[in-house]
């Protein structure tokens, strides 16, 4: 029982931060934040799409 009041109180205390601070702090916040791609894969994904671009700008010059 104890696990689940924690839980509760945890949340609580988390929706109540989040409602406390003023929404032009929290978009401020998520604007400084990097994308989600860049900080789990890296350079990966931007390097396949330009590959990808290039690809296929090579094969419509061809046809």
């Amino acid at each position: 029982m104890a696990k689940s009041d924690e839980l509760v109180t945890y949340i609580t205390e988390r929706i109540v931060r989040y409602i406390e601070t003023p929404r032009d702090v929290r978009r401020s916040q998520k604007r400084a934040r990097e994308p989600w791609m860049n900080k789990w894969f890296g350079m990966l994904p931007l390097a396949l799409k330009m590959w990808i671009k290039s690809a296929r700008r090579r094969r419509r010059e061809r046809h």
